[in-house]
């Protein structure tokens, strides 16, 4: 399976794109790795849903797939936006991030959940996994939207919003 990177194709725009949302991944991957670490049965969860609900829609605000970017397109644009989305099989692009879409993620990364919820019943060793499968299941999902976004954006031929610019300093 090829990396974003990869499925960008040297588009500068779509590499820099991906750092962006893989720097931003890694932080909210970390806050879901603490979250699994915790003792507590069903924080874990709770906190992954919300991390999910909050990080998706900034990845794709990083490949100008955001909602609110979308409904600033011509209908022609959004239009082959959400064409290309549907092809591709991307479920969470231009779309509001809903409980029952919280719930389709939830179930490509079932395993690993089940896992983690196992895992808590064993002292010590069992928070270690957990933390260790917060973050991989994150990781995972995470990692699988930025490929969607690449994708819908390749083959929408979308210009990408400019990137950030830093502070002056």
């Amino acid at each position: 399976m090829p990396s974003a990177i990869e499925l960008a194709q040297g588009d500068p725009a779509l590499v820099a794109a991906v750092h962006r949302s893989r720097r931003l991944l890694g932080r909210k991957a970390l806050l879901a790795a603490a979250a699994g670490a915790l003792p507590l049965p069903g924080v874990d969860l709770a906190a992954d849903a919300a991390l999910l609900a909050r990080l998706l829609p900034s990845i794709s605000a990083e490949f100008g797939l955001a909602t609110p970017q979308l409904a600033h397109l011509s209908p022609r644009q959004r239009e082959r936006v959400l064409q290309a989305a549907n092809t591709i099989g991307a479920v969470l692009i231009g779309k509001l991030l809903t409980r029952d879409l919280l719930l389709a993620l939830a179930r490509r990364a079932g395993v690993m959940l089940t896992a983690r919820q196992a895992a808590r019943w064993v002292p010590l060793a069992g928070q270690l996994a957990g933390a260790a499968l917060g973050y991989a299941a994150l990781r995972t999902l995470g990692e699988q939207h930025i490929k969607d976004c690449v994708r819908v954006a390749r083959a929408a031929q979308m210009l990408l919003p400019a990137a950030p610019t830093p502070p002056a300093l």
